[in-house]
């Protein structure tokens, strides 16, 4: 295997906007970028980019790999394998696992299984409960991502709805917080009335009237306010409602602000309307709502009052998501398919790709402190991706890479495709295949 790779003739996506550029990748690191980069050695690998778009690999800040407890949905090593697979090549991943993820012996445990298994780098959350102040408090802000609280209902009963609790999390630490925001009264509330009155046959079509814009406001209102009040650096993951973006400040420097927002694919592509074709295939928390709320998320994004995208990807077996609405948990497959949807966004006119670029690669990594990734920069850890924005493909059965064996987007076109991705230095999938074994590696802090 070639130590060295050249990536020559690519247009360059980066802070400085797009360029022609050639790359120049030594061992794991990005050695120089140029115009045009000589041939240093014979045993160079040269990589012909010509008319491929150049991107940083991706950061996706929000996944469930659902290991350990729930390998029957996935494992670090399929999802990681699926996300190198759609250009990311970083991931933080979720705290409720089985066990939960709530101390920090509990989070190491979740790093010796992805050193030994995942694809793309990773870090993890160390998850809040009513009574952990003390880990929560305690923990080394070099050794994690941050704190995961969930604000509303959890698919692994780590609901956090003490407001002492709360406030002593909120005040103490100085990690950042990261909040799932929906109301659990109201959300109860909307389901025994829909119980009530249609009994097991509530359909899907109902979910975003169940977990509705004012189960979402309420919540993540009340943390932005407790935010405002503490000083706490807050991140509000996957926004569903128009109506919640109206808390964010317009800021496109995310490092100047304390409190910040996030949208994931599903929010931004489909809308209520798609219910009665997907049905559990687009069953989220937070629900996907109405056309309006997908509207409303974008220009909040372009606007930059959201300041990141990333997947929530949560997958579950298929007999699981086709039990009735009541039994069929909520959640889905995405890091496949995140990066080209993006660039069907683009395709559309929606969004550009330097915003792309900016909210799932720069901003995660300035968010979150990430040391030497995120960016196309000599010196900086090589994880990069090439797309082709005119190679049409279909989704399929016979090439999603999830564990669970499904999609949303089964049937759908996408116009781009990645071609190359590159984690640490290594030339890990090229044309649809997997042609080497990267190795992931611990995610480090500028902390």
């Amino acid at each position: 295997m070639s130590d060295s790779i050249l990536i020559k003739n690519a247009k360059l996506v980066s802070e400085d906007g797009i360029v022609a550029s050639d790359v120049l990748i030594v061992g794991d690191r990005i050695a120089e970028i140029g115009p045009s980069i000589s041939l240093k050695s014979s045993g160079t690998l040269v990589v012909d980019a010509d008319g491929l778009y150049l991107m940083p690999g991706m950061i996706d800040d929000q996944v469930h790999f659902r290991e350990p407890g729930l390998t029957h949905k996935a494992t670090i090593e399929s999802e990681s394998r699926a996300a190198v697979a759609g250009g990311i090549t970083s991931f933080i991943e979720m705290p409720n696992t089985i066990p939960q993820a709530t101390t920090m012996d509990l989070v190491e445990n979740k790093f010796e299984i992805a050193a030994q298994g995942s694809w793309a780098n990773y870090s993890f959350m160390l998850g809040g409960t009513n009574e952990n102040l003390k880990d929560l408090v305690e923990a080394d802000p070099t050794k994690i991502a941050g704190i995961k609280l969930f604000l509303g209902s959890s698919t692994g009963n780590m609901l956090v709805d003490d407001p002492k609790a709360l406030e002593a999390i909120f005040s103490q630490t100085k990690l950042v917080i990261s909040v799932h925001c929906e109301d659990e009264v109201t959300i109860k509330n909307n389901l025994e009335k829909y119980i009530k009155k249609y009994g097991e046959s509530i359909t899907m079509e109902m979910h975003p009237e169940i977990r509705s814009e004012e189960a979402c406001y309420a919540s993540s209102s009340n943390a932005v306010a407790l935010a405002k009040k503490t000083g706490a650096r807050l991140h509000v993951f996957h926004l569903s409602t128009a109506k919640e973006t109206e808390l964010f400040k317009k800021h496109r420097d995310v490092t100047a602000k304390k409190i910040t927002s996030e949208v994931c694919i599903h929010h931004l592509w489909f809308s209520d309307q798609d219910y009665a074709l997907l049905g559990s295939k687009i069953k989220w928390n937070p629900a996907v709502k109405k056309a309006a709320d997908r509207t409303g998320l974008r220009k909040a994004l372009l606007e930059d009052r959201i300041d990141v995208i990333a997947t929530d990807h949560a997958p579950h077996t298929w007999e699981e998501k086709t039990q009735t609405y009541t039994k069929a948990p909520s959640g889905g497959p995405l890091v496949q398919h995140a990066l080209v949807a993006l660039l069907e966004l683009y395709h559309q006119g929606v969004i550009s790709l330097e915003k792309i670029v900016e909210k799932f690669a720069h901003n995660p990594a300035r968010l979150f402190d990430i040391k030497e990734r995120g960016f196309v920069r000599e010196g900086y850890k090589a994880d990069l991706v090439l797309v082709d924005l005119n190679a049409p493909w279909t989704v399929s059965k016979s090439n999603i890479l999830y564990h669970c064996g499904w999609s949303p987007f089964e049937g759908t076109v996408f116009k781009s495709r990645v071609t190359h991705t590159f984690v640490n230095g290594m030339l890990t999938y090229t044309s649809g295949k997997f042609v080497n074994r990267s190795k992931g590696e611990r995610l480090t802090f500028n902390r």
